[in-house]
């Protein structure tokens, strides 16, 4: 990309967010007591807030959304089905449901046969460790294969710095994850399995003739959270999960770390509700505006526009700017003849933190092959001087 080019739209969209949210206040953001936070506005993708967002810790019992997610994918992909039995094995009861274990427990009764559907609101409604372990063995045959699958899904949906040791989250072996990691996981099953999602937030669920109220700490205790848990591990504390749909706009929360369940549900309470109070929607471009010019090898003209191919809509704090800045990366220049809605790069906005917002970036027009002298010149010039622009 010619340095030009990419300073004058750096300089656009730094002009744009000072005029726009400047009010004469100064900036404001989320203050939290939590060692680790995270909060996450999924339809425009913009990262609100982040503190300590790559740390890991144990998660505990909120190891088991990612088991959920596990089985839910295994149910998309046709490896189970809803309607499915699987036996209750003398492990699944000892390791999860046994009286001297004192966990969390569906009450899963020693070589019984649990369709999968009662088996996943045993696991989410009950938060039962021995359903996590029987959906597990139904799966893979044991708890270590299970874990395997659930480490490869990790990978594929981007939590980059998770490994999960077992579908419990029991301590004897943790799981590692991080906030940004679990808000990943939250956004993957509501895009990907809204149709089990109403499972994490149903009130009760009665099994083997014991009613149990629903086990997430955090339902109830915050406006519209229709999702996801909580968990707590003697070392690195207590966490929680959240999924907050208010006013038409979704939010992902994480916090971890904490010294209580008190404390935890205070400062997941500060996060999502900063979603609202700090921060408002702004169009930075709109569809099909020109955010840069891409370089174009060997065409009848030298570049073609870089464009969005919806309304860059992001989340950005109601005070000040926030330092907020805009990159725009592809790798060029791109070769001549360049078909229009090609995609060729990425729009990033930048806040103190990192990384905000990203999307692509399509080519704008079309470029024809230009004449051979055109392109002759153009490789002389690759030569001799590179892209400087």
């Amino acid at each position: 990309m010619s340095p030009i080019h990419l300073l004058h739209a750096c300089l656009l969209l730094t002009c744009f967010l000072w005029f726009a949210s400047n009010d004469g206040q100064a900036a404001e953001t989320i203050v939290t007591k939590a060692p680790r936070a995270f909060l996450f506005e999924p339809a425009s993708g913009t990262v609100l807030f982040a503190k300590a967002g790559d740390e890991p810790f144990a998660p505990g019992s909120l190891n088991k959304v990612m088991t959920a997610a596990t089985v839910f994918q295994a149910l998309k992909d046709g490896e189970l089905t809803i309607e499915q039995t699987c036996k209750v094995s003398e492990h699944a009861w000892r390791t999860g449901g046994a009286p001297s274990r004192r966990g969390a427990t569906m009450f899963a009764a020693i070589k019984s046969e649990i369709s999968v559907d009662d088996l996943l609101k045993g696991l989410l409604v009950h938060n039962g460790n021995d359903a996590a372990i029987i959906l597990a063995e139904c799966l893979d045959g044991s708890e270590d294969a299970f874990a395997g699958r659930m480490n490869r899904l990790a990978q594929t949906i981007g939590l980059q710095n998770s490994s999960f040791a077992n579908p419990t989250g029991y301590e004897e072996k943790p799981s590692r994850t991080t906030v940004r990691d679990l808000a990943r996981l939250a956004e993957f099953i509501l895009e990907n399995h809204a149709g089990y999602y109403s499972y994490f937030s149903l009130p009760d669920f009665t099994w083997n003739k014991i009613y149990q109220r629903n086990k997430n700490p955090l339902l109830g205790e915050i406006r519209n959270l229709d999702g996801l848990g909580g968990g707590s591990d003697s070392k690195d504390g207590f966490s929680g999960l959240g999924s907050v749909d208010r006013d038409g706009r979704r939010v992902i929360a994480v916090v971890a770390g904490l010294q209580s369940d008190k404390h935890r549900l205070q400062t997941l309470k500060e996060v999502v509700e900063g979603a609202w109070e700090y921060f408002t929607v702004q169009k930075i471009y709109a569809a099909g505006e020109t955010v840069a010019e891409g370089w174009v090898f060997g065409g009848e003209t030298g570049s073609v526009p870089l464009v969005p191919q919806k309304d860059v809509n992001v989340l950005l704090a109601r005070g000040g700017t926030l330092e907020y800045r805009i990159r725009v990366v592809y790798q060029g220049p791109l070769i001549a003849p360049v078909q229009s809605g090609v995609t060729a790069g990425e729009l990033q906005v930048i806040g103190k933190d990192g990384i905000v917002y990203r999307t692509d970036l399509v080519t704008g027009g079309t470029v024809a092959k230009g004449p051979l002298i055109s392109r002759a010149l153009d490789g002389i010039q690759q030569l001799l001087f590179g892209w400087i622009g």
